[in-house]
């Protein structure tokens, strides 16, 4: 069965390869060498970012047992980080619009560096302190980037469709080749070179450190709203209206919560899900399988973005029913395929299935990224966008740790049951979502239509 790694892995790179290889003049966005340069900039710091944070994912769990905690202890650890993320990250990070998307960015790098220090002590109060740090640097990294990016393409009066090229590239390579790269590194430093399960996280500290010196030295700063008369409630009063007032942003907000709880709970789910008798799997590999997948996802998505006439509206409505359906084949296989009793050895006949489904799933994972940082450019108002992204990650992050702390109450299908739930209704949500686009449209149409017949006889007279 090893072989079966290598041929999906090298399947996979191969359509990646092709899909980049092929594209058309149809496919790709005609630019100007001005955002090239800012294009490219952005993409360097981005990848540093997450190489930084890809580097730590796969060793944090080890680590912690390394010094002797057991799963209850290390479950709470988890648990302060998506805990953190929801209550201190959602404040510093809503911070951002007030006080400067740069600095906000900055403050990231700081706030997760010292995170990475703390994995060198063994003390469960330094290493919660760690978690506590890491949960405020995540808030940061998926809402701060991101707002100084749009506000900055904007300020730069760069083409609103450019700002689609950026995002998929960034997914392409941020959470792919990076995330892959990162993989191989860290494994490079744990295994092949003996410098023990502390050595990612300094690596990490290092990349964010180079990133850190870029953003300082080439970033310019932006805000939203920078009132010195609002102060970081009536900001939380601000957003609250405007999720509440437009239902559009409500929609945006629900949809990215159901994705992205899903997506974190297969996070936790696949290992079991391919080796319940203890199968010997090759962790890593899938991993980079999985990352391979998602790198698909994002090219494609380019692909369709670049394309003025395909709605990104229209088209994640499919993402969403494909994505519901990979998450259900756990379910079919329990009761379609005879479970076997035999502990240890290969992965199963169910488990390669099941590992093409999941394949599935992550490749959608990569056209979501990009896709839903385009629909939040276009539906979130600049003034706010940094807290209101925040907001968004509330309801996800208290899902997650209902999740981490009843893993084990509920059998594995059930779970995936309940994401492919969770990821059908996201599409309905869509499918609302893109009525109403299409309705807004329709009457700003209207309204410039009606306004030139106001003004034709003007002309005349």
């Amino acid at each position: 069965m090893e072989a079966f790694y290598y041929l999906v892995f090298g399947l996979l790179g191969v359509i990646v390869a092709a899909t980049e290889l092929s594209k058309s003049n149809k496919d790709r966005i005609t630019t100007s060498q001005p955002f090239s340069a800012f294009k490219n900039n952005y993409l360097v710091v981005y990848s540093l970012m997450m190489a930084g944070d890809w580097l730590q994912g796969p060793y944090v769990y080890y680590l912690y047992t390394t010094y002797g905690y057991g799963k209850g202890d290390i479950g709470q650890l988890f648990i302060a980080g998506f805990g953190s993320s929801m209550l201190f990250g959602t404040i510093v990070g809503s911070l951002a619009d007030k006080t400067g998307r740069k600095r906000a960015c900055v403050t990231y790098c700081i706030t997760y560096i010292l995170s990475c220090f703390t994995k060198h002590s063994p003390h469960y109060k330094v290493l919660m302190l760690g978690r506590i740090l890491g949960g405020i640097a995540t808030s940061l990294l998926f809402s701060s980037f991101e707002s100084w990016l749009v506000a900055e393409h904007n300020k730069r009066n760069f083409d609103q469709q450019w700002l689609s090229l950026t995002f998929s590239k960034a997914v392409f390579l941020g959470n792919g080749l990076v995330a892959i790269i990162s993989g191989l590194f860290g494994n490079m430093l744990v295994d092949s070179l003996n410098l023990g399960p502390v050595a990612p996280f300094d690596a990490a500290a290092c990349f964010l450190a180079i990133g850190m010196a870029i953003i300082m030295s080439s970033w310019s700063e932006n805000y939203g709203d920078p009132s010195e008369s609002k102060d970081l409630l009536t900001q939380f009063k601000g957003a609250a209206v405007a999720i509440a007032s437009d239902e559009k942003i409500a929609l945006l907000g629900a949809i990215q919560s159901l994705f992205e709880g899903s997506m974190y709970t297969f996070v936790f789910l696949w290992t079991p899900a391919l080796s319940p008798n203890d199968e010997d799997i090759p962790h890593g590999f899938i991993f980079a399988t999985f990352m391979m997948a998602s790198m698909l996802g994002s090219s494609f998505a380019s692909r369709l973005m670049a394309r003025s006439s395909i709605k990104v509206e229209g088209y994640m409505q499919i993402v969403f029913v494909v994505s519901a359906a990979s998450l259900l084949l756990p379910i079919l296989t329990s009761l379609l395929v005879s479970p076997s009793n035999v502990k240890g050895g290969g992965i199963k006949f169910a488990g390669c299935l099941q590992l093409l489904g999941f394949c599935t799933f992550e490749a959608c994972v990569g056209i979501f990224w990009p896709s839903i940082m385009k629909m939040r450019s276009q539906y979130i108002p600049e003034e706010a966008r940094s807290t209101i992204m925040n907001f968004f990650r509330i309801p996800l992050n208290i899902f997650v740790c209902i999740v981490l702390y009843n893993v084990n109450a509920f059998p594995i299908t059930v779970m995936f049951g309940m994401c492919s739930i969770f990821l059908f209704v996201a599409a309905l949500l869509q499918r609302r979502l893109s009525v109403i686009a299409d309705k807004t449209k329709t009457e700003e149409w209207s309204q410039l239509r009606e306004r030139d017949a106001e003004a034709e006889p003007l002309n005349d007279a």
